[in-house]
């Protein structure tokens, strides 16, 4: 089963995609969130596309674990989302995926300019990837 995985902004939102066996997650793409209604249609016809059986969203707590604004907007993203799809979305704390991110990028060697381009993605492939290896160890 395929499972795709957001980090959700608020201009754009990193999308990232587990193999068919679910066990490695790749950066797929970055969607622009001009409005939320474009950005749901553009995320449901991915899930069409790819036949995902699972969401994850990245949830952004603050660093101390709280719920900030932030993590409600995304609520409120998730919320709209989840009407929309008939499959399971989770949501996955994203702590520091995006400076993760960036980290791996700066070591594999890609420009700043790129990177940017980027980050998104490869931070949802960093939430996607802790997620499915939870599933491979048992946490879940």
């Amino acid at each position: 089963m395929r499972v795709m995985a957001l980090d959700v902004g608020d201009k754009k939102i990193g999308v990232a995609m587990s193999d068919p066996e679910g066990l490695l997650a790749s950066p797929l793409k970055t969607v622009a969130r001009l409005s939320d209604n474009e950005a749901i249609d553009h995320i449901c016809k991915l899930v069409g596309e790819y036949q995902v059986g699972c969401l994850v969203v990245g949830f952004p707590y603050s660093l101390d674990g709280s719920v900030g604004v932030q993590a409600e907007k995304v609520c409120a993203f998730v919320q709209k989302l989840s009407e929309r799809l008939q499959i399971d979305v989770k949501l996955r704390d994203e702590r520091l995926s995006t400076a993760a991110a960036d980290r791996l990028l700066l070591q594999a060697g890609v420009k700043k300019g790129h990177r940017r381009l980027v980050r998104d993605a490869a931070a949802a492939a960093f939430i996607l990837q802790g997620y499915l290896d939870s599933l491979q160890s048992g946490e879940q």
